[in-house]
């Protein structure tokens, strides 16, 4: 499986994530520059986080407009994984791929830090590597990283089972203590813990190893051919 690692002026964990799959998960990975147009080669997309264009206007809104995220779109559109973590998140927020938007932290102070998940669907592309409940500690490390949407927009996450992660204790004010959403079709996840940071125990823990290696395993369920 290849991977693509999109990279927008402000991008500051676009390394951990290259490293998160070449080295531990053992799959191809590519840098690639925002203003690329065409993402075809590519088997899953992945958004890192950092302070795109300076989080100038709101975070992720400059950056929504780069030309890459046309192909980021298409490739939505035509089933591939597409993962956001933190700026990442924020940035498919901006650019309509997932509902909902981003607020100050209620602290309004910037958090770094380990903090406790809970796998509320172990059903998706991005979780299925989890057992249902299951939790799990990823690091955090943002200021707006606050979840809101309308309560329509929450009640469809709900019905749809499109939250995948929430928080023991909500770092930050989101609205049903929401850490991870995908989208209806369940090939885009938003989460603003960094998976990333969490794929070896070298580093404090290595339960964000389960997410990639989860997409891995859905994409070759459906496109490798069994003899």
């Amino acid at each position: 499986m290849k991977f693509a690692v999109i990279v927008f002026p402000g991008s500051n964990c676009d390394v951990d994530m290259y490293h998160a799959i070449k080295d531990e998960l053992g799959e191809q990975v590519e840098y690639v520059w925002h203003d690329t147009e065409s993402l075809d080669e590519f088997d899953g997309i992945l958004l890192p986080g950092g302070f795109s264009y300076g989080d100038y206007l709101r975070t992720g809104a400059i950056a929504r407009f780069s030309k890459v995220m046309q192909a980021v779109v298409k490739a939505a559109e035509t089933g591939k994984p597409i993962l956001g973590v933190c700026n990442g998140f924020q940035i498919l927020l901006e650019a309509g791929l997932l509902p909902g938007a981003m607020r100050r932290n209620e602290s309004l102070s910037f958090i770094c830090k380990p903090v406790e998940l809970k796998v509320v669907n172990n059903q998706s592309m991005f979780s299925a590597a989890y057992t249902q409940g299951e939790t799990i500690t990823i690091p955090v490390a943002h200021g707006e990283g606050n979840y809101y949407c309308d309560e329509e927009t929450l009640a469809k996450l709900k019905e749809n089972n499109q939250i995948v992660f929430t928080y023991q204790d909500n770092p930050n004010g989101s609205l049903e203590d929401i850490a991870g959403i995908i989208n209806e079709k369940g090939n885009v996840l938003g989460m603003m813990p960094h998976p990333e940071r969490a794929v070896d125990e070298l580093l404090g823990g290595a339960d964000g190893l389960k997410l990639f290696q989860s997409i891995v395993r859905s994409w070759r369920e459906a496109n490798v051919v069994k003899a």
